[in-house]
Protein backbone atom coordinates (compact mmCIF):
# COMPACT_ATOMS: atom_id res chain seq x y z
CA UNK A 1 0.00 0.00 0.00
CA UNK A 2 1.29 3.23 -0.89
CA UNK A 3 2.82 5.54 2.34
CA UNK A 4 1.15 8.58 0.52
CA UNK A 5 -2.40 7.51 1.28
CA UNK A 6 -1.48 8.16 4.74
CA UNK A 7 -0.16 11.88 4.77
CA UNK A 8 -2.22 14.84 5.13
CA UNK A 9 -0.67 18.72 6.19
CA UNK A 10 -0.80 19.90 9.96
CA UNK A 11 0.03 23.69 10.87
CA UNK A 12 2.90 23.64 13.24
CA UNK A 13 1.03 25.57 15.37
CA UNK A 14 -1.48 22.60 16.71
CA UNK A 15 1.39 20.60 17.90
CA UNK A 16 0.79 20.76 21.59
CA UNK A 17 3.58 22.04 24.07
CA UNK A 18 2.26 20.93 26.81
CA UNK A 19 -0.89 18.62 28.29
CA UNK A 20 -4.30 20.19 29.44
CA UNK A 21 -4.39 21.49 32.60
CA UNK A 22 -5.89 19.85 34.27
CA UNK A 23 -5.28 16.62 31.58
CA UNK A 24 -9.17 16.08 31.86
CA UNK A 25 -9.63 19.00 30.03
CA UNK A 26 -8.46 17.69 26.73
CA UNK A 27 -10.78 17.43 24.25
CA UNK A 28 -12.56 14.43 22.96
CA UNK A 29 -13.35 13.52 19.07
CA UNK A 30 -15.59 10.56 18.97
CA UNK A 31 -15.16 9.06 15.46
CA UNK A 32 -18.27 6.98 14.47
CA UNK A 33 -18.78 5.80 10.82
CA UNK A 34 -21.21 7.93 10.35
CA UNK A 35 -20.89 10.82 12.31
CA UNK A 36 -17.84 13.15 14.34
CA UNK A 37 -19.13 14.27 17.55
CA UNK A 38 -16.94 17.01 19.58
CA UNK A 39 -16.70 16.23 23.48
CA UNK A 40 -14.53 16.63 26.45
CA UNK A 41 -12.45 13.53 27.80
CA UNK A 42 -14.26 14.36 31.23
CA UNK A 43 -17.53 12.90 29.10
CA UNK A 44 -15.58 9.34 28.17
CA UNK A 45 -18.22 7.44 30.30
CA UNK A 46 -21.29 8.64 28.44
CA UNK A 47 -19.58 7.52 25.46
CA UNK A 48 -19.49 3.92 26.52
CA UNK A 49 -21.74 1.23 28.29
CA UNK A 50 -21.92 -0.37 31.14
CA UNK A 51 -19.90 -3.68 31.36
CA UNK A 52 -17.78 -2.56 29.04
CA UNK A 53 -13.51 -2.95 29.77
CA UNK A 54 -10.99 -0.15 29.25
CA UNK A 55 -7.58 -1.68 28.68
CA UNK A 56 -4.54 0.76 29.66
CA UNK A 57 -1.11 -0.24 29.43
CA UNK A 58 0.82 0.59 32.72
CA UNK A 59 4.45 0.75 31.36
CA UNK A 60 6.11 3.65 33.43
CA UNK A 61 8.40 6.21 31.16
CA UNK A 62 12.18 6.15 32.31
CA UNK A 63 14.51 9.64 31.54
CA UNK A 64 15.58 7.95 28.63
CA UNK A 65 17.74 10.48 27.13
CA UNK A 66 21.47 10.84 28.55
CA UNK A 67 24.18 13.17 27.13
CA UNK A 68 27.75 11.69 27.62
CA UNK A 69 31.25 11.51 26.84
CA UNK A 70 33.15 9.16 24.32
CA UNK A 71 36.58 9.16 25.58
CA UNK A 72 39.82 9.44 23.36
CA UNK A 73 40.53 5.92 22.97
CA UNK A 74 43.81 4.20 23.83
CA UNK A 75 45.40 3.58 20.36
CA UNK A 76 48.89 3.72 19.36
CA UNK A 77 50.53 7.52 19.67
CA UNK A 78 51.05 8.09 15.82
CA UNK A 79 46.98 8.12 15.66
CA UNK A 80 46.14 9.08 18.60
CA UNK A 81 45.38 12.65 16.92
CA UNK A 82 42.64 10.77 14.62
CA UNK A 83 39.85 10.00 17.21
CA UNK A 84 39.60 12.94 19.89
CA UNK A 85 36.88 13.23 22.66
CA UNK A 86 33.37 13.30 21.36
CA UNK A 87 30.18 14.44 22.86
CA UNK A 88 27.54 11.84 22.63
CA UNK A 89 23.54 11.64 23.21
CA UNK A 90 21.93 8.50 23.46
CA UNK A 91 18.31 7.67 23.89
CA UNK A 92 17.25 4.27 25.63
CA UNK A 93 15.37 2.08 22.92
CA UNK A 94 14.97 -1.54 24.48
CA UNK A 95 16.23 -3.79 26.68
CA UNK A 96 18.43 -6.75 25.84
CA UNK A 97 19.24 -8.29 28.96
CA UNK A 98 22.45 -8.64 30.78
CA UNK A 99 22.45 -4.78 31.51
CA UNK A 100 22.78 -4.33 27.62
CA UNK A 101 19.97 -2.01 25.62
CA UNK A 102 19.50 -0.78 22.12
CA UNK A 103 19.92 2.88 22.04
CA UNK A 104 19.53 5.70 19.31
CA UNK A 105 22.73 7.37 19.91
CA UNK A 106 23.43 10.91 17.83
CA UNK A 107 26.04 11.41 16.63
CA UNK A 108 26.13 7.61 16.03
CA UNK A 109 29.13 7.18 13.03
CA UNK A 110 31.32 8.50 16.39
CA UNK A 111 30.81 5.17 18.28
CA UNK A 112 32.66 2.13 17.49
CA UNK A 113 32.78 -1.08 19.42
CA UNK A 114 35.09 -0.70 21.96
CA UNK A 115 33.99 2.53 22.90
CA UNK A 116 33.40 4.05 26.65
CA UNK A 117 31.71 6.47 26.79
CA UNK A 118 30.56 7.97 30.25
CA UNK A 119 27.56 9.61 31.69
CA UNK A 120 28.49 11.37 34.78
CA UNK A 121 29.64 8.20 37.31
CA UNK A 122 27.35 5.56 34.64
CA UNK A 123 30.19 3.91 31.87
CA UNK A 124 28.67 2.09 29.25
CA UNK A 125 31.03 0.11 26.24
CA UNK A 126 29.76 0.07 22.64
CA UNK A 127 29.38 -3.34 22.10
CA UNK A 128 27.75 -3.14 18.34
CA UNK A 129 26.65 -0.66 15.76
CA UNK A 130 24.13 -1.73 12.70
CA UNK A 131 21.35 -0.19 11.14
CA UNK A 132 21.10 3.01 12.85
CA UNK A 133 21.20 1.43 16.50
CA UNK A 134 24.57 1.53 19.07
CA UNK A 135 24.46 -1.63 21.27
CA UNK A 136 25.98 -0.35 24.84
CA UNK A 137 26.89 -2.48 27.61
CA UNK A 138 26.68 -0.12 31.32
CA UNK A 139 28.74 -1.34 33.68
CA UNK A 140 26.33 -2.46 36.75
CA UNK A 141 24.02 -3.50 34.91
CA UNK A 142 20.33 -1.84 34.95
CA UNK A 143 20.38 -1.27 38.08
CA UNK A 144 22.58 1.12 37.80
CA UNK A 145 21.42 2.85 35.01
CA UNK A 146 17.84 2.86 36.33
CA UNK A 147 19.73 4.68 39.25
CA UNK A 148 21.50 6.81 37.24
CA UNK A 149 18.74 7.93 34.36
CA UNK A 150 16.15 9.35 37.43
CA UNK A 151 19.66 11.34 38.87
CA UNK A 152 20.50 13.11 35.33
CA UNK A 153 18.51 11.58 32.63
CA UNK A 154 15.90 13.90 30.66
CA UNK A 155 12.70 12.58 29.64
CA UNK A 156 12.71 11.63 25.93
CA UNK A 157 10.13 13.84 24.38
CA UNK A 158 9.05 13.72 20.43
CA UNK A 159 11.13 15.02 18.42
CA UNK A 160 8.51 17.04 16.80
CA UNK A 161 7.93 18.87 20.27
CA UNK A 162 10.71 20.98 19.24
CA UNK A 163 12.24 21.60 22.80
CA UNK A 164 14.13 19.92 25.43
CA UNK A 165 12.08 18.31 28.44
CA UNK A 166 11.95 20.19 31.94
CA UNK A 167 10.71 19.12 34.96
CA UNK A 168 7.26 19.48 34.62
CA UNK A 169 7.96 16.78 32.07
CA UNK A 170 8.59 14.54 34.53
CA UNK A 171 5.37 14.24 35.78
CA UNK A 172 3.26 15.83 32.54
CA UNK A 173 4.88 12.41 30.76
CA UNK A 174 3.66 10.02 32.84
CA UNK A 175 0.56 8.51 33.06
CA UNK A 176 -1.49 7.93 36.54
CA UNK A 177 -1.38 4.40 36.14
CA UNK A 178 2.92 4.28 35.35
CA UNK A 179 4.26 1.18 37.55
CA UNK A 180 6.56 -0.96 34.78
CA UNK A 181 9.62 0.60 34.57
CA UNK A 182 11.06 -0.07 30.83
CA UNK A 183 9.48 2.70 28.23
CA UNK A 184 10.90 5.48 26.29
CA UNK A 185 8.19 6.88 25.40
CA UNK A 186 4.42 7.40 27.03
CA UNK A 187 1.40 5.48 26.15
CA UNK A 188 0.07 9.02 25.87
CA UNK A 189 -3.87 8.12 25.08
CA UNK A 190 -4.08 7.53 29.02
CA UNK A 191 -2.28 10.88 29.87
CA UNK A 192 -5.90 12.30 30.16
CA UNK A 193 -7.15 10.15 32.70
CA UNK A 194 -7.36 11.70 36.03
CA UNK A 195 -9.08 10.09 39.48
CA UNK A 196 -12.22 12.07 38.56
CA UNK A 197 -12.59 10.34 35.24
CA UNK A 198 -11.88 7.07 37.10
CA UNK A 199 -14.70 7.64 39.56
CA UNK A 200 -16.80 8.39 36.55
CA UNK A 201 -16.12 5.43 35.10
CA UNK A 202 -16.50 3.02 37.84
CA UNK A 203 -19.78 4.66 38.78
CA UNK A 204 -21.10 3.66 34.85
CA UNK A 205 -20.15 0.44 35.70
CA UNK A 206 -17.10 -0.07 33.16
CA UNK A 207 -14.34 -1.95 34.21
CA UNK A 208 -10.20 -1.45 34.16
CA UNK A 209 -7.31 -3.92 33.28
CA UNK A 210 -3.94 -3.55 32.50
CA UNK A 211 -1.20 -4.83 30.32
CA UNK A 212 2.46 -3.65 29.90
CA UNK A 213 4.34 -2.56 26.49
CA UNK A 214 7.61 -1.09 27.23
CA UNK A 215 7.16 1.73 23.78
CA UNK A 216 10.80 2.22 22.42
CA UNK A 217 11.97 4.90 20.56
CA UNK A 218 11.40 3.56 17.54
CA UNK A 219 7.72 4.54 17.66
CA UNK A 220 8.97 8.37 16.42
CA UNK A 221 11.03 7.00 13.52
CA UNK A 222 9.70 7.92 10.17
CA UNK A 223 8.42 5.66 7.45
CA UNK A 224 11.21 6.09 5.07
CA UNK A 225 9.87 3.49 2.58
CA UNK A 226 7.29 4.03 -0.05
CA UNK A 227 5.26 1.15 0.32
CA UNK A 228 3.93 -0.51 3.41
CA UNK A 229 4.89 -3.99 2.68
CA UNK A 230 8.68 -2.74 2.64
CA UNK A 231 8.34 -1.05 6.42
CA UNK A 232 9.98 -3.13 9.23
CA UNK A 233 8.68 -2.26 12.84
CA UNK A 234 11.32 -1.89 15.99
CA UNK A 235 10.10 -4.84 18.46
CA UNK A 236 9.07 -3.66 21.35
CA UNK A 237 8.73 -5.94 24.72
CA UNK A 238 4.94 -6.29 26.00
CA UNK A 239 3.03 -8.88 27.94
CA UNK A 240 -0.68 -9.82 28.95
CA UNK A 241 -1.01 -11.32 32.34
CA UNK A 242 -3.29 -13.81 33.18
CA UNK A 243 -5.27 -11.01 35.16
CA UNK A 244 -6.22 -9.16 32.01
CA UNK A 245 -7.61 -12.70 30.04
CA UNK A 246 -9.74 -13.36 32.64
CA UNK A 247 -11.20 -9.35 32.05
CA UNK A 248 -11.58 -9.72 28.86
CA UNK A 249 -13.13 -13.16 29.10
CA UNK A 250 -15.67 -11.71 31.50
CA UNK A 251 -16.45 -8.74 29.20
CA UNK A 252 -17.58 -11.18 26.22
CA UNK A 253 -19.62 -13.09 28.34
CA UNK A 254 -21.74 -10.42 29.13
CA UNK A 255 -21.84 -8.93 26.00
CA UNK A 256 -19.44 -5.80 27.07
CA UNK A 257 -16.78 -4.03 24.55
CA UNK A 258 -12.94 -4.39 25.18
CA UNK A 259 -11.87 -0.77 24.53
CA UNK A 260 -7.88 -0.28 23.84
CA UNK A 261 -6.65 2.79 25.87
CA UNK A 262 -3.81 3.50 23.52
CA UNK A 263 -2.75 1.77 20.37
CA UNK A 264 0.13 0.24 22.28
CA UNK A 265 -2.35 -1.79 24.38
CA UNK A 266 -4.44 -2.19 21.31
CA UNK A 267 -0.75 -3.60 19.31
CA UNK A 268 -0.31 -6.13 22.65
CA UNK A 269 -3.99 -7.52 22.82
CA UNK A 270 -4.04 -8.08 18.88
CA UNK A 271 -0.92 -9.75 18.90
CA UNK A 272 -2.08 -11.96 21.82
CA UNK A 273 -4.97 -12.98 20.13
CA UNK A 274 -6.35 -15.50 18.09
CA UNK A 275 -8.70 -16.19 15.03
CA UNK A 276 -11.55 -16.59 17.26
CA UNK A 277 -11.50 -13.50 19.59
CA UNK A 278 -9.76 -15.29 22.08
CA UNK A 279 -6.87 -13.28 24.01
CA UNK A 280 -4.43 -15.19 25.40
CA UNK A 281 -1.86 -14.86 28.21
CA UNK A 282 1.69 -13.41 26.34
CA UNK A 283 5.28 -12.45 27.18
CA UNK A 284 7.43 -11.54 24.92
CA UNK A 285 8.48 -9.34 21.77
CA UNK A 286 5.58 -7.78 19.42
CA UNK A 287 6.18 -6.54 15.87
CA UNK A 288 2.85 -6.12 14.93
CA UNK A 289 2.31 -3.89 12.13
CA UNK A 290 -1.68 -3.02 10.94
CA UNK A 291 -2.27 -1.80 7.79
CA UNK A 292 -5.63 -0.68 6.32
CA UNK A 293 -7.14 -4.90 5.44
CA UNK A 294 -6.74 -6.22 8.77
CA UNK A 295 -9.66 -8.04 10.85
CA UNK A 296 -9.34 -6.78 14.59
CA UNK A 297 -9.56 -9.63 16.63
CA UNK A 298 -9.82 -8.41 20.25
CA UNK A 299 -10.24 -4.75 20.44
CA UNK A 300 -14.07 -3.21 19.67
CA UNK A 301 -13.19 0.48 20.52
CA UNK A 302 -10.09 2.63 20.45
CA UNK A 303 -9.32 5.73 22.45
CA UNK A 304 -6.12 7.25 21.14
CA UNK A 305 -4.24 10.40 20.49
CA UNK A 306 -4.03 12.35 16.97
CA UNK A 307 -0.71 10.98 15.45
CA UNK A 308 2.00 11.77 12.75
CA UNK A 309 1.09 11.86 8.98
CA UNK A 310 2.66 8.79 6.89
CA UNK A 311 3.18 7.25 10.68
CA UNK A 312 2.79 3.87 11.49
CA UNK A 313 -0.15 4.83 13.64
CA UNK A 314 -2.17 6.68 11.63
CA UNK A 315 -2.06 3.81 9.70
CA UNK A 316 -3.27 1.91 12.30
CA UNK A 317 -6.04 3.81 12.94
CA UNK A 318 -7.22 4.19 9.32
CA UNK A 319 -6.93 0.09 9.40
CA UNK A 320 -9.97 0.44 12.66
CA UNK A 321 -12.14 3.29 11.35
CA UNK A 322 -11.79 3.48 7.68
CA UNK A 323 -8.96 5.65 6.21
CA UNK A 324 -11.55 7.80 4.77
CA UNK A 325 -13.32 8.38 7.66
CA UNK A 326 -9.83 9.51 9.60
CA UNK A 327 -8.70 11.72 6.82
CA UNK A 328 -12.03 13.40 7.20
CA UNK A 329 -11.86 13.27 11.23
CA UNK A 330 -8.39 14.74 10.71
CA UNK A 331 -9.51 17.90 8.41
CA UNK A 332 -12.48 18.53 11.22
CA UNK A 333 -10.17 18.16 14.05
CA UNK A 334 -7.25 20.59 12.08
CA UNK A 335 -10.36 23.60 11.29
CA UNK A 336 -11.85 23.07 15.01
CA UNK A 337 -8.34 23.93 16.79
CA UNK A 338 -7.94 20.37 18.24
CA UNK A 339 -4.57 20.04 20.02
CA UNK A 340 -1.95 17.24 18.03
CA UNK A 341 0.02 14.48 19.28
CA UNK A 342 1.81 13.30 22.33
CA UNK A 343 0.32 15.99 24.72
CA UNK A 344 -2.45 16.84 22.47
CA UNK A 345 -6.42 16.00 22.17
CA UNK A 346 -7.72 12.39 21.98
CA UNK A 347 -10.45 10.56 19.77
CA UNK A 348 -12.56 8.02 20.52
CA UNK A 349 -12.48 5.74 17.69
CA UNK A 350 -15.57 3.19 16.52
CA UNK A 351 -15.02 0.61 13.93
CA UNK A 352 -15.00 0.98 10.52
CA UNK A 353 -18.68 0.03 9.21
CA UNK A 354 -19.08 -2.98 7.70
CA UNK A 355 -15.28 -4.30 9.13
CA UNK A 356 -12.80 -5.32 7.05
CA UNK A 357 -13.64 -8.73 5.47
CA UNK A 358 -10.06 -10.22 5.50
CA UNK A 359 -6.80 -9.93 7.30
CA UNK A 360 -4.20 -7.37 6.46
CA UNK A 361 -1.21 -8.34 4.66
CA UNK A 362 1.97 -9.51 6.62
CA UNK A 363 0.59 -7.54 9.91
CA UNK A 364 -1.34 -10.03 11.07
CA UNK A 365 0.55 -13.72 10.08
CA UNK A 366 4.87 -14.32 10.81
CA UNK A 367 5.96 -11.40 11.91
CA UNK A 368 3.46 -10.45 14.40
CA UNK A 369 5.45 -11.64 17.42
CA UNK A 370 8.25 -13.76 18.75
CA UNK A 371 7.12 -14.42 22.59
CA UNK A 372 5.44 -17.23 24.78
CA UNK A 373 1.35 -17.48 24.33
CA UNK A 374 -0.73 -19.45 26.98
CA UNK A 375 -4.30 -20.54 27.03
CA UNK A 376 -5.01 -18.00 30.21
Amino acid sequence: MDVSTFDFDLPRTLIAQRPARPRDAARLLEVRPDALVDRRVTELAECLRPGDLLVFNDTRVLPARLTGTRAAPSVAPEARNQRTTASIEVTLNRALGGGQWSVLARPAKRLRPGDVVTFDDLRAEVVDRHEGEVILAFAGGDTALFAAVERIGAMPLPPYMGRDADAADRDDYQTMFARVRGAVAAPTAALHFTPRVIAALESAGIARTFVTLHVGAGTFLPVTATDTDQHHMHPEWGEVPPSCVAAVRATRDRGGRVVAVGTTALRLLETAASDDRTVRTFQGDTSIFITPGYRFRAVDLLLTNFHLPRSTLFMLVCAFAGTAQMQSAYAHAKSSGYRFYSYGDATLLHPASPPPASRGTRAGRAERASGTTGEG
